[in-house]
């Protein structure tokens, strides 16, 4: 009994740490500074700035064609 109970809290343990360093990583992952929330976050703006730049082109090739 007593060795079933001590590899049964050992594996608990390591189970324990495993988790920890996985939740860690993908923590940093999101955040980083090339993480995947900054990414998005500037994708959004480079997005944001095409769909500006689009518009303007559109309204310039129409007031080119009303002349």
């Amino acid at each position: 009994m007593k060795k079933e109970r001590g590899i049964t809290l050992i594996a608990l343990v390591v189970t324990i740490i495993v988790l920890l360093i996985l939740a860690g990583v993908s923590i940093r992952t999101l955040t980083g500074d090339n993480g995947i929330l900054n990414r998005a976050k500037t994708a959004k703006e480079l997005t944001e700035k095409a769909i500006a730049k689009e518009k303007l082109q559109i309204e310039l090739i129409d007031l080119a064609g009303e002349k």
